[in-house]
């Protein structure tokens, strides 16, 4: 490790010697000799984005094979109100990389399933501004 001090005499800049390297998908820092790896925390999945959007797939795909025949009979088999069902299967409409990194508990911090039951628009671009995730280039 090296210090060194700026030419404002107010700042100092740290030089760490450290490799990056890439493990199961995922970069980890490689420390200097006689330091410790310094390793990111995992991902915190939330387990209630990820139920609401299985059970929005699942619903759709009673829908569209026929074994269901209505938004309406659903919901009374399911034992929930239409309104919910509706605003469920809208999650069918996110951006799939979206969904992609809600599964892999990379969503951005404070998202959470009132966010996502609210109207949003279906245009990916605008859903990954509105819920604050990173624009694909």
């Amino acid at each position: 490790m090296k210090m060194e001090l700026c030419r404002d005499g107010q700042t100092i800049k740290v030089f760490v010697p450290m490799i990056f390297q890439r493990r199961g998908g995922r970069k980890l820092i490689i420390a200097p000799d006689g330091m410790s790896d310094w390793v990111q925390p995992q991902p915190k999945q939330d387990n209630t984005l990820i139920k609401a959007i299985a059970r929005a797939r699942r619903w759709q795909r009673m829908l569209e094979s026929g074994q269901v025949p209505s938004t309406r009979q659903l919901a009374e088999k399911e034992k929930v109100s239409s309104s919910y069902l509706a605003r469920i299967l809208r999650l069918t409409l996110l951006a799939p990389d979206i969904v992609e990194a809600i599964l892999d508990g990379c969503q951005p911090k404070g998202l959470l399933l009132a966010n996502l039951m609210e109207t949003f628009p279906v245009e990916w671009d605008t859903q990954r501004a509105l819920f604050g995730f990173a624009q694909k280039p």
